[in-house]
């Protein structure tokens, strides 16, 4: 079999691109033969070793795949040889990841793909969809009518969580340079305001003259500081990124109104948490309302040009979309 993996974590050189034993699955898994898959953020620091998590050498690297199931166990009802599935929890917490011809996925993180979607739609947009929607309404507490600021609301997560909240009936606004702007109006927002301009505080607090009842930085800025004061009555903030930042926490107006401040990452969320998301991205999907802005196609054996294209910031507004 072939696939893209590591003997120790570290910089992307470390990648090979070679042959290992095919996998064989448990009573409880589903064996899957490649479709396609992708590259996050996350799995450079997986692979770095920037996020630390159980890794068995050698280790597949890659959390998200489309794929076709190939083989099912006893403990698998439901699955059946030829479906069209999709898994985005692979490649970390001990279990192998995606970037190889043939993956096995325990069943609980196993979900069908809807018909009529593309798996280089799906591929790219499983972990970022699912994200969005555990940040919105699993730490974010959402309702119907609050205000949502989307901080990088032109990035893959902030393009998602605009799309998950103005699905649900919120006020998006956004924030992006002038170049997003039309996307993000595309995707749901109501309102986008230029990122780099100066006096952004002033414009949000014009924005949402009522308070912001759910911010969100996906750029990890994380300017607490300013963020706290521009909050409704219990407004939260849900920090998704920014693992280095240390903001000032002005802790009185957080304490005095309310308002809190939530961490979150997709990778702690449990298989309940994931298939409510994976149904959530699944209507999203079917839907037509979560799709890529634009994809660049890679083989398998460039997994590694993959990861150094996210690191170096050259796939912005773009995913990679990877077939073996």
């Amino acid at each position: 079999m072939r696939a893209a993996y590591i003997e120790r974590p570290g910089p992307v050189t470390e990648i090979r691109y070679g042959d290992l034993p095919a996998p064989r699955p448990g009573p409880t898994d589903v064996l899957v033969d490649l479709v396609a898959t992708t590259v996050n953020h996350v799995d450079t620091f997986v692979r770095s070793g920037a996020y630390p998590t159980p890794l068995p050498m050698p280790f597949v690297v890659g959390r998200d795949l489309v794929g076709r199931v190939v083989e099912t166990g006893p403990g698998t009802a439901g699955f059946h040889p030829g479906d069209l599935v999709w898994c985005n929890s692979l490649g970390y917490d001990g279990r192998q990841g995606a970037a190889a011809e043939q993956a096995v996925v325990p069943v609980e993180r196993l979900y069908r793909l809807p018909e009529g979607v593309a798996a280089a739609t799906a591929v790219t947009v499983a972990h970022p969809g699912a994200t969005a929607y555990l940040a919105l309404f699993v730490h974010g507490r959402l309702r119907v009518g609050e205000t949502v600021v989307v901080a990088g609301g032109g990035g893959n997560v902030g393009a998602a969580l605009v799309a998950f909240a103005a699905a649900a009936g919120a006020r998006v606004v956004a924030t992006a340079s002038p170049r997003d702007a039309e996307f993000c109006r595309r995707t749901g927002a109501t309102e986008v305001l230029d990122h780099h301009a100066p006096g952004l505080a002033d414009r949000l607090r014009a924005a949402c003259p009522d308070g912001i009842d759910v911010y969100l930085d996906t750029s990890g800025h994380n300017d607490l500081e300013t963020v706290v004061d521009l909050l409704a009555l219990r407004g939260r903030i849900v920090l998704l990124a920014g693992a280095r930042s240390r903001p000032v926490l002005p802790v009185g107006a957080l304490y005095m109104n309310d308002r809190s401040v939530i961490g979150f990452v997709i990778s702690h969320a449990s298989t309940a948490e994931l298939a409510e998301a994976a149904a959530a991205v699944n209507r999203m999907l079917a839907a037509g309302r979560l799709a890529p802005r634009a994809v660049v196609p890679l083989p398998l054996s460039q997994v590694a040009e993959a990861h150094h294209m996210i690191e170096q910031g050259e796939l912005r507004g773009r995913r990679a979309v990877i077939t073996a």
